[in-house]
């Protein structure tokens, strides 16, 4: 047979030693197997090892090829030896059941590490002795004699070195191997003496009494050590050359028994260091699970209260909600920006800690993880967002209702004056009594009170048009309004209807009635739409406005030029009109008639033509100075655009400035961590020390607020970018004083040297041009690396993730590891089993004993109770409790 070892399995401190002793013996090992007497040697060896571990599970065998021949004691002595469960065996009597439970050993030998050649299930279930022998020498190398490590050399050179350091002082005893180096007994006797001089009086020995020798070692070891006899001292006597094989596995036993009690001290020690890591890392994740439960509360309060869309209705209601989330942004959402941050440095310091301790890493509750807090916190920000935006719209909104409103009803009332009296004035039945000429004037004072009606429908459909956006527009009055605007809408039906009905009369007298004042009707037909006009410019020249820039005043500056430009023409229209009247006048006073008084087709009189005249001039120069009044504010509003574009471009050339500085601050600092953590705060405090700028800023945003700007085309900043900027440049250097003080943290936890940090970071920057494969391969090349395989299994490490980047905490955590030792779960197990006396569980009187007083309480008020078949009353379960430690399974 041949046994391969996997390469970088077979031992945890030099698996290469074992392989090149494999390969070795593999010479020798082919002639010498069919040698009957080392066959011999080796039955009897590896049985009185085989039963010295199945005694522990109650059972032994007699004959080691035939005995596990079924594969159950073979399952069952592999169980004892590693401590580990394996696929439950097939109680059936056929020869698949057995070779099926010599699989399932096979299987797990290979799973550690160990490759099988030419051994096959079949072999050993038939029986084979040279396959069986050679099948539990393969067991005795992986779990007996591999994992032996004496300064720096393991397996079967380390036992060596041992065997050698410990007889060196003894006369007559040269140890340079596992064959006839032990043939005269004293390597053995002064094994046993070395640990415990109180059983062998090794000066009564003699070099020529070999078969004496042998029978007293190993008497004395089966008795006092517990190490069952392996061999007869006239096997090893008898024979040229002993078997190596034998000599080496009970050689091991001697081992294993001396070395237990040199571990005492070490594995109480390394308990001692992982319960306090462990309570540190207990006491940070509590911290952490309050900080974060706090900060998810007051987001999980605050949301609610910036998603509340519930409409004001007034602008001043509104400004009042903007006042209360001005207080919320610079008031009570600064110190949770701060908690975030510091949440996230203890979240980073924690995992440092714990991948230091080789602990697997923190895992919050649920709902808990950073990225859940930066998702409740992007979902916060998003919200803070909306509601700005809200109420900057209700604002606006709330400010075009009024406008709206208040133009509804001045618009209303000027139609409700023009109509009073109209429905009285189109039901009379003053025709019946007039002669032709008054009827004939009834008739087109009744045509141009058509023409002032239809004048006015345009009026009736802006108040309704206005009616229908208050509506749309959702105004808190509607109701009112839609009364209002209903009741003008059922007058004006009614006003048409009335119009109808007097036409259709004057129309069936006007048969009768054929004089007409041409001159009267000619007058009233120019003075109505005259005076319309009037009307129409009287009220533009009154109506309100509104303006959020210069362009848009300057559009109605504009606009009331084109006006004015236009007076002199409608001066010469009302001259024209006036002169009809003066014509009438004229004509009577030639002719000697004389006037019954007003003219009979209008109700228009050149004094109300000239008074309204002279008021609309009147208005046209406070129209100039409402206008211009409003063009000086947007001036002021325009000034304060500059300012806040000007600040705000400075603050933000600054944030990017600096985000670029830290940027090159974090790669090429240099000195010790400590001066680069000084310098880093210091920085920290210059950096701190601008917020006066940003406060001036914000003064300014306040004012540009205040004042309902919307727009700045002086700048492509908002105050909301700056803000994110600013929180981004802190955050920033806040995590690169957390690296520094995490190195340092790696530094003192792994003894990691000044010179080496220094060392290893001018490696990883001179070679960190692009962080790639190819830059990384370098500077592991620059460190002594060297190989692609090498290569590729450090790249696993460092970028688990294949992202194609290496950071620099990756890099040192890896040089980290390769240069200073770490505690795993094994080991622990490993030193409480020490504790426990080689048994499967602990006892509190033996915790308390060994490990201080509050190590130990610790450790029995979290130990769950062993259910195991060899439980006692008071047996605790170190193993589980172990793997708890390092997050293999619960606690």
């Amino acid at each position: 047979f041949y046994v391969s070892p996997t390469p970088g399995s077979l031992s945890v401190a030099h698996s290469g030693g074992v392989q090149t002793y494999m390969e070795q013996e593999n010479d020798w090992d082919r002639d010498l197997l069919l040698d009957p007497a080392w066959e011999k040697q080796q039955r009897k060896t590896f049985t009185a090892w085989c039963n010295s571990h199945l005694r522990k599970a109650g059972t032994q065998i007699e004959n080691i090829e035939e005995d596990f021949r079924d594969g159950l004691k073979l399952m069952l002595l592999l169980e004892v030896i590693s401590g580990e469960r394996l696929p439950k065996p097939e109680r059936g009597k056929m020869r698949v059941h057995k070779i099926n439970n010599v699989n399932k050993a096979l299987d797990f030998i290979a799973s550690k590490g160990v490759k099988l050649v030419s051994i096959g299930a079949e072999e050993i279930v038939d029986g084979n002795a040279k396959m069986t022998l050679g099948m539990i020498w393969t067991i005795i190398l992986r779990f007996a004699i591999q994992d032996i490590s004496v300064e720096e050399t393991s397996a079967k050179e380390g036992l060596l070195l041992w065997c050698q350091r410990k007889t060196a002082p003894y006369k007559n005893v040269n140890v340079q191997n596992f064959h006839i180096s032990w043939k005269d007994g004293l390597a053995f006797n002064a094994l046993i003496h070395r640990h415990r001089p109180d059983l062998i009086d090794y000066d009564s020995l003699r070099k020529d009494d070999p078969v004496t020798n042998l029978n007293n070692a190993f008497e004395v070891a089966e008795k006092h050590l517990d190490i069952p006899k392996m061999l007869d001292a006239e096997d090893i006597v008898n024979t040229a050359r002993p078997d190596e094989k034998a000599i080496m596995t009970y050689v091991s036993s001697f081992y294993h028994a001396f070395s237990g009690a040199q571990k005492a001290e070490t594995a109480a020690n390394r308990i001692c260091k992982v319960l306090a890591v462990n309570q540190e890392n207990e006491q940070m994740m509590e911290d952490y699970e309050k900080l974060a439960s706090e900060l998810l509360e007051w987001i999980r309060r605050t949301i609610p209260w910036l998603e509340n869309r519930t409409q004001e209705k007034t602008v001043q209601d509104m400004q009042a909600k903007q006042e209360d989330f001005r207080d919320y942004r610079c008031v009570h959402k600064p110190p949770k920006v701060q908690e975030k941050c510091q949440l996230e440095i203890s979240f980073n310091t924690l995992q440092t800690k714990l991948r230091l301790s080789n602990r697997p890493a923190f895992m919050p509750s649920e709902g808990r993880m950073v990225s859940d807090i930066n998702g409740a916190w992007h979902t916060l920000e998003g919200a803070e967002k909306g509601y700005e935006e809200w109420i900057l719209s209700e604002i606006r909104r709330l400010e075009r209702l009024e406008h709206l409103a208040e133009k509804f009803h001045q618009k209303a009332a000027i139609h409700e004056s023009w109509t009073d009296g109209k429905e009285a004035m189109l039901t009379q039945k003053d025709y019946e009594t007039s002669t032709l000429s008054e009827v004939k004037a009834l008739l087109r004072k009744h045509e141009a009170f058509e023409s002032d009606l239809a004048a006015h429908q345009d009026r009736v459909e802006q108040i309704a048009a206005i009616a229908q956006e208050l509506n749309e527009l959702d105004y808190y009055d509607s109701a009112s309004v839609n009364a209002r605007c209903q009741k003008i809408c059922d007058q004006w039906d009614v006003l048409g209807a009335l119009t109808q009905s007097r036409k259709e009369s004057l129309e069936r007298t006007e048969k009768q009635l054929e004089s007409i004042d041409e001159l009267y009707l000619e007058y009233a037909k120019r003075a109505a739409p005259f005076n319309n006009w009037m009307e129409g410019a009287m009220e533009d020249l009154q109506d309100m406005f509104i303006v959020h820039n210069i362009e848009e005043i300057q559009g109605l500056i504009t606009a009331h030029e084109q006006f004015k430009s236009t007076l002199a023409e409608a001066n010469k229209e009302r001259e024209a009109i006036q002169a009809i009247q003066a014509e009438v006048q004229k004509i009577a006073q030639s002719n000697g008639i004389k006037l019954s008084g007003a003219n009979p087709y209008t109700t228009i009189t050149p004094e109300s033509i000239d008074n309204k005249w002279e008021k609309a001039m009147d208005m046209v120069p406070l129209r100039d100075n409402a206008l211009q009044d409003e063009l000086n504010k947007q001036n002021s509003n325009d000034t304060l655009r500059a300012k806040f574009a000007t600040q705000a471009n400075t603050v933000g050339a600054y944030i990017q400035a600096k985000m670029e500085e830290i940027g090159r601050i974090s790669i090429e600092m240099n000195g010790t961590l400590e001066d680069q953590l000084t310098n880093l705060r210091e920085y920290q405090k210059t950096i701190m020390s601008y917020m006066p700028e940003i406060n001036t800023l914000e003064g300014y945003h306040q004012l540009i607020q205040e004042a309902l700007i919307f727009d700045n085309q002086y700048t492509s900043y908002t105050m909301e970018h700056l803000r994110v900027g600013w929180e981004q440049l802190l955050t920033t250097i806040a995590r690169t004083i957390n690296e520094v003080e995490n190195q340092i943290l790696t530094r003192d936890a792994k003894g990691i040297s000044q010179e080496q940090l220094q060392e290893y970071r001018a490696s990883f920057n001179h070679f960190d041009k692009v962080r790639g494969p190819s830059s990384f391969k370098a500077c592991l090349i620059s460190l002594g690396y060297d190989g692609d395989s090498e290569f590729s299994r450090i790249m696993g490490i460092v970028d688990p993730n294949g992202s194609g980047a290496v950071t620099f905490q990756a890099f040192i955590d890896f040089m980290s590891r390769e240069t200073t030792d770490t505690d795993t779960a094994d080991q622990v197990i490993a030193s409480f089993k020490i504790l426990a006396a080689d048994k499967n569980f602990i006892t509190a009187d033996e915790l308390r004993r060994e490990l201080p007083p509050d190590q130990a309480e610790y450790c029995i008020a979290r130990m769950a109770p062993y259910t195991g078949p060899d439980a006692i009353p008071g047996a605790l379960d170190y193993m589980s409790f172990s793997t708890a430690l390092y997050g293999e399974s619960d606690l």
